[in-house]
């Protein structure tokens, strides 16, 4: 029997796009601030583009995993796929809309496959909180980015 499993998680943001889109294409930072991922073998200034692959360890089971990047729409969306172990597949898409409010960021993640039942369990607690890390470690790269203005009592 077939098993499938799709949710999709939201937050909003006021970074920037572009911020937004760096955080999320910069491969080699991504375990900074991904509540799932310990750690990627992409080197520094590498950024998704289709065709790419690379490794992460996850946080929850220190087995390598191989990520094949789909598809890239610059500034809008990203769509990945994994296979962590036989029996498992992972899809994973992140896409930018820009609102009146903000930048709300999508993170849609799909799993097939006889262990994704299992692999949800464990997933579940982290993947509610993907849409939320990107819209925070965007928001903190942006803000480190602006000019401190002096205080008016400073001389």
């Amino acid at each position: 029997m077939a098993h499938s499993i799709y949710r999709t998680y939201q937050a909003l943001s006021t970074a920037p796009v572009e911020t937004l889109w760096q955080t999320l294409t910069n491969l080699a930072d991504i375990s900074t601030w991904h509540p799932l991922i310990d750690s990627t073998n992409a080197p520094r200034g590498l950024t998704a583009k289709p065709g790419l692959i690379y490794r992460v360890i996850p946080r929850w089971v220190p087995i390598p995993v191989r990520i094949f990047v789909e598809r890239v729409s610059p500034n809008e969306l990203i769509s990945i796929r994994m296979f962590p172990v036989p029996g498992l597949e992972e899809r994973v898409v992140y896409r930018l809309d820009s609102t009146v409010w903000g930048t709300q960021i999508s993170y849609s993640v799909c799993l097939r496959g006889w262990l994704s039942p299992v692999a949800w369990s464990v997933l579940r607690p982290y993947a509610s909180k993907v849409a939320e890390a990107i819209a925070h470690a965007a928001e903190e790269t942006a803000a480190a980015a602006l000019p401190s203005k002096p205080s008016k009592f400073e001389v």
